[in-house]
């Protein structure tokens, strides 16, 4: 099985959501579309997936999802602007809006 650490913000990157599926595609979905209303994403509208890293070992990808909401706002930045230095929705395309 594969699972996937993750980074979600809002359209205007004041907040970054970090979390950790193993559907990736699935749970991106819940947090557009505000499946649960009353979460942290829906509240913040963190609806744009900025980042994520792939692993098939769970006790990894648990271990990283934590280090990375310990570190600062600056080291998630630099780990999104790696990936993705125009800040661009990479889940913009998975859906019909």
């Amino acid at each position: 099985m594969t699972y996937y650490v993750y980074m979600m913000s809002n359209k205007w990157h004041t907040v970054i959501y970090t979390g950790m599926s193993s559907d990736l595609e699935g749970r991106v979905w819940q947090h557009k579309f505000k499946e649960d209303p009353t979460s942290f994403t829906a509240k913040y509208n963190c609806n744009q997936l900025m980042w994520y890293a792939e692993t098939d070992d769970v006790w990894a990808a648990l271990e990283e999802e934590k280090r990375i909401k310990s570190g600062s706002r600056a080291k998630k930045i630099e780990m999104i602007e790696e990936m993705n230095p125009e800040w661009k929705d990479l889940a913009k395309e998975w859906f019909d809006d």
